[in-house]
C-alpha cells in the first residue's frame, strides 16, 4: 500500500558549499539546481541542458510549469532523492508537472509520475472527499489535467460512488410487511446525500461534469435537486435580491453582476431534472428571477416557463408577482412572463387530455385532475390582475391578454374577474368608452354571485349596456326565486309589471329606458319576494300549531278548523274568485270535508 512516502534509492546529498551550475526560473520564483540530479530524472530538462552547451547561457525558463514554484520544489525534492509526502492537495500537480518535466519510467525507473499516478488510482479514488479535493485542484491545471484524465477518474469515482451508496441505501431500508411482502420504507430527506455540501465547493465547469455523469449512472433526480438548490444558495447568495419576491431591481445589483453568475443561472437549469416536483417550485421562480435579472440566454428562461407551466397550479400569488427588473417607465411586474407562463400551462393541459384516453365525461368532470388545476390557476389569475390592475403604465391589450390566457371553462365564477377589472377602471379613468366595452366583455354576468351582481348594478365605472345586463340577470335570478317557491299544484303570481319576455330585452326602447325600466321591475320583484317570504313564515307557524292540536286532539271540530286553516293557501295567487267573495265555504265543500274526516277517522 502506498503510503505517500517518496524515497530514492540512493540518497544524493546536496552540498550548500557546491555551487551551482544551472538556474531554472519558473512562474513565482527561480531555483539555483545542479544539472546532473536534474537531467537524471527529467527528460525535458535533460534536452534543454543538451541545447544550452555549446553556449554560455546557464538559466533555463520554463513560463508554462504547471503547478508554480510550490510544485516544481516538490519535482526538484525528487530528483535530489529528498522524501516528501503525497496528498490529495498535490498529487495533481505532481501527475502534471511529471508530464510536462516528462518525468517518466522511460527516463528512470520508480519515477514521480508512475508514483502519483499509482497514489490516484489506489487512494484518491477510493475516496469521495479526496476526489472532491482533487477536482479543486484540477481548477488550475486545466486543460493539462483533463487530457491525463485526471478530471475524467475523479468524476467516474465520485458518480459511481453515490449511486452504489445510494443503491446500499434503497437494501437497507427493505423490510417485509405484516402480509410477508417485501416493502421499501420511505427515505429519509436526502438520506445519504452528505456529499451534496462537498459538491458546493467544485467550480461551475468541473460541477456540471459531475452531476451530469451522477444522472448518467442513476442517481436519485431528489438528490440531484438537493445538491442544485444547495448549489445555488451558495453561488448566488451575494445576490440577494435575485431571491427576493417582492424585492425592486437595484442598478448596483445589476450592474455588478458578472457573467459567472449568468453561468451559474444556465447550468443549473440545464442541469434540472425532468421529473416533476423534484425541486420545490419557488426555487423555479427564483431561478426565473434570477434568469431575468441576469439577461440569460432566451432558452433558459424559456425551459423555465415551461417547467413552471406544468405545475402552475401549485403556485402562489407571490411566486408570479415578478417584477420588471430592466425596462424604465414599463409596469412593476413582468406581465410578458407571466402571459408565457399561462400559455405553457394551457398548452400542457391541452396535451395531457389529448393524451389521456379517457371518457368526455371524466375529462370534463370538475373532480379531474385537469380541471381542478384549471379551478385553482383561474382564481389565481384573477388574483394577480387585481395586484397589477393599479399599475398606470398597464396596457388594455396586457390586461387583456392574462385575462383571456384561460379557456372560458376555467371560471365558475366571474367574482374574481369582475374586481379585477372594476379595479382597473377606477385606476384608468381615461378609457373610452369602446374601450371599457371590449373590457366588460370578458365577464359573464350570468356567473356573477348575488353580491358582487349588486356591487356591478350600481357601479358607475361600468358601461350603460353592462350595468343593463347585470339587471337584467339579476331579474331572471328574482324570477327563478319566485318560481320555485310554489309548490307545482299551486298557482303561481302575475306580475303585470315584467316588460321581459322570453329572455330578450325590448329592443323598441332606449338603453336608459331599459335601465329604468328594470331597475323598477327589480324593486317590484324585491319587494314581491319580502312579502312572498312573510307569508310562507306564516304558514310555518300555523303547520306548527295544526300538529300540536292534532296531537291533543281527534275530532272533527278540530278537522273543520284545519280544512278553514288550508283556505289560507289560496293568497298565493293574486287572482280573485270568479264568483263568490264569500268569507264562508259553500255547503257543497263542507259536505266533501265531512265525507273526508269520516274514511280519515
Amino acid at each position: 500500500m502506498i503510503q505517500g512516502i517518496l524515497q530514492s534509492q540512493k540518497r544524493i546529498k546536496i552540498f550548500r558549499d557546491v555551487p551551482s551550475d544551472i538556474t531554472i526560473e519558473v512562474p513565482g520564483g527561480t531555483f539555483a539546481l545542479h544539472k546532473f540530479p536534474l537531467v537524471s530524472r527529467s527528460g525535458r530538462l535533460r534536452k534543454l541542458i543538451a541545447d544550452y552547451r555549446d553556449s554560455d547561457k546557464s538559466k533555463i525558463e520554463l513560463p508554462n510549469l504547471p503547478g508554480g514554484a510550490e510544485t516544481f520544489e516538490l519535482a526538484a525534492k525528487f530528483c535530489y532523492g529528498n522524501n516528501f509526502e503525497i496528498t490529495p492537495a498535490n498529487v495533481a500537480q505532481l501527475c502534471c508537472i511529471s508530464d510536462y518535466l516528462e518525468m517518466t519510467e522511460g527516463y528512470s525507473k520508480d519515477s514521480l509520475g508512475s508514483r502519483a499516478e499509482e497514489y490516484l488510482d489506489s487512494v484518491v479514488c477510493k475516496n469521495l472527499e479526496m476526489c472532491v479535493e482533487v477536482l479543486k485542484q484540477c481548477e488550475a491545471l486545466l486543460p493539462l489535467a483533463d487530457e491525463l484524465k485526471i478530471v475524467g477518474r475523479c468524476i467516474d469515482a465520485i458518480a459511481s460512488k453515490t449511486c452504489t451508496e445510494q443503491i446500499a441505501s434503497s437494501f437497507s431500508r427493505l423490510e417485509y410487511s405484516s402480509s410477508g411482502r417485501l416493502n421499501l420504507c420511505r427515505p429519509v430527506k436526502c438520506e445519504g446525500d452528505w456529499w451534496i455540501e462537498d459538491l458546493s465547493a467544485l467550480r461551475v465547469d468541473l460541477y456540471q461534469r459531475v452531476i451530469s455523469a451522477m444522472k448518467c449512472r442513476g442517481v436519485r433526480p431528489e438528490s440531484i435537486g438537493a445538491s442544485l438548490i444547495n448549489y445555488a444558495e451558495k453561488e448566488l447568495t451575494k445576490k440577494a435580491s435575485l431571491w427576493n419576491a417582492s424585492g425592486q431591481s437595484r442598478p448596483d445589483v445589476i450592474a455588478g453582476s458578472g457573467s459567472h453568475e449568468r453561468i451559474v443561472v444556465e447550468t443549473i437549469v440545464s442541469l434540472l431534472p425532468v421529473e416533476k416536483l423534484v425541486v420545490p417550485l419557488s426555487f423555479l421562480f427564483g431561478l426565473l428571477r434570477s434568469a431575468i435579472l441576469l439577461d440569460c440566454s432566451v432558452a433558459s428562461r424559456l425551459d423555465l416557463e415551461r417547467r413552471i407551466g406544468s405545475q402552475l397550479d401549485m403556485a402562489t400569488l407571490d411566486d408570479i408577482l415578478i417584477p420588471s427588473f430592466r425596462h424604465a417607465g414599463d409596469t412593476l411586474f413582468d406581465v410578458d412572463t407571466v402571459h408565457r407562463i399561462l400559455i405553457n400551462f394551457s398548452q400542457q393541459d391541452d396535451s395531457e387530455e389529448e393524451l389521456e384516453n379517457v371518457s368526455v365525461f371524466e375529462s370534463d368532470s370538475p373532480q379531474s385532475p385537469s380541471q381542478g388545476a384549471l379551478f385553482k390557476v383561474s382564481k389565481l389569475v384573477d388574483n394577480y390582475l387585481v395586484e397589477i390592475a393599479p399599475d398606470a403604465n398597464l396596457k388594455l391589450n396586457k390586461f387583456l391578454v392574462i385575462a383571456e390566457a384561460l379557456p372560458e371553462h376555467a371560471r365558475t365564477v366571474h367574482d374574481g374577474l369582475y374586481r379585477a377589472i372594476d379595479v382597473y377602471l377606477k385606476a384608468h379613468q381615461a378609457l373610452s368608452d369602446a374601450e371599457k366595452r371590449k373590457l366588460c366583455k370578458l365577464i359573464d354576468f350570468q356567473k356573477l354571485s348575488q353580491e358582487a351582481g349588486a356591487h356591478a348594478a350600481q357601479n358607475e365605472r361600468l358601461p350603460l349596456q353592462s350595468i343593463v345586463q347585470v339587471l337584467y340577470f339579476e331579474q331572471l335570478r328574482l324570477r327563478n326565486a319566485l318560481g320555485c317557491s310554489f309548490p307545482e299544484e299551486e298557482p303561481k303570481p302575475m306580475f303585470h309589471s315584467w316588460r321581459v319576455n322570453s329572455g330578450a330585452l325590448s329592443a323598441s326602447m332606449s338603453p336608459k329606458d331599459n335601465y329604468a325600466s328594470l331597475r323598477r321591475e327589480n324593486r317590484e320583484l324585491k319587494l314581491e319576494l319580502a312579502r312572498m317570504r312573510m307569508r310562507l313564515n306564516d304558514l310555518e307557524k300555523d303547520h306548527v300549531c295544526m300538529k300540536r292540536n292534532m296531537q291533543k286532539s281527534g275530532s272533527r271540530k278540530f278537522m273543520s278548523s284545519f280544512s278553514k286553516k288550508l283556505g289560507k293557501l289560496s293568497f298565493f295567487g293574486h287572482t280573485s274568485s270568479r264568483g263568490s267573495s264569500s268569507p264562508t265555504p259553500s255547503r257543497q265543500s263542507q259536505i266533501t270535508d265531512s265525507k273526508v274526516t269520516d274514511r280519515t277517522y
